[in-house]
């Protein structure tokens, strides 16, 4: 019996957290299936072999208190991600709000 060919899961771009919290609920078991049959591969498997959609991004240096670089450091620990991806976050969300509004 030959093995049906498992469709390859592709991250999108998510234009909120709750995106993409309620993306990664719904589909954990096919990520989860992903993940277990890469470990089975020979090659490591890293987030950033995962196929996803996501421009190239322009590396930039930005001044920012050190107050509020510890906030944002804290804040990032408690959803378990990097202040960098937190502060793109942040920065991604109120752009996008701004842009609405006008």
């Amino acid at each position: 019996m030959a093995k049906a060919k498992m469709k390859q899961v592709v991250v999108p771009k998510f234009s909120s957290e709750v995106e993409e919290a309620t993306w990664w609920d719904a589909h954990r078991s096919e990520v989860e299936a992903e993940i277990r049959r890469r470990m089975k591969q020979s090659k490591p498997l890293t987030l950033s072999s995962l196929p996803h959609r996501s421009e190239p991004s322009q590396p930039i240096t930005l001044r920012i208190r050190k107050e509020d670089l510890e906030t944002a450091r804290r804040l990032a620990a408690r959803k378990g991600v990097g202040y960098q991806t937190y502060i793109k976050m942040l920065l991604r969300e109120a752009l996008a709000e701004n842009a609405a509004r006008k």
